[in-house]
């Protein structure tokens, strides 16, 4: 894979580098002059190298965080929604048990639907809640990720019986 720093860079990527500057700037720690030297060359920019070098001596800005959180926030999202349809497929699978054998007595099924959903909103909750916390849905994620390919792998090359 290429090097991250010589990807080219979006449009969109420009204009966030744009409105951090601008927010040093307000902070005092570009002038005038520097904001717009640096601004002429962030839409002069091609590739992200560029763009990190015109904020190499700038700390971190607030603007920058919360884009980097969201980003994150997203990613995990996406990984849930995965998990979500793995949960679907099996919802599916057993109420279409409980639909072949007559459909008669309880909905057992429910029960199978209600502990995958309690750990789907468990970590929704821990994700999208006031008190999010990613990390702790990332090793959550990874762990069942983990889980399923070890079973996938002791399955593929269990010993035969003969």
């Amino acid at each position: 894979m290429a090097d991250p720093s010589m990807l080219r860079i979006s449009d969109a990527d420009r204009e966030a580098l744009v409105d951090e500057l601008r927010e040093h700037a307000v902070a005092g720690r570009l002038s005038a002059e520097e904001l717009e030297e640096r601004i002429d060359e962030a839409y002069r920019a091609m590739t992200r190298a560029d763009l990190e070098r015109l904020k190499a001596d700038l700390p971190v800005s607030a603007t920058s965080v919360t884009l980097a959180l969201n980003r994150r926030r997203a990613q995990l999202g996406r990984r849930l929604v995965q998990e979500a349809g793995g949960s679907l497929a099996l919802w599916a699978i057993c109420v279409g048990i409980w639909v072949s054998n007559g459909a008669s007595g309880s909905f057992w099924p429910g029960w199978v639907i209600a502990i995958t959903l309690l750990v789907l909103l468990r970590d929704v909750w821990r994700l999208y809640g006031p008190a999010s916390d990613h990390e702790l849905v990332h090793q959550r994620l990874q762990a069942r990720h983990e889980r399923r390919m070890a079973r996938a792998h002791r399955h593929r090359y269990r010993r035969l019986p003969w």
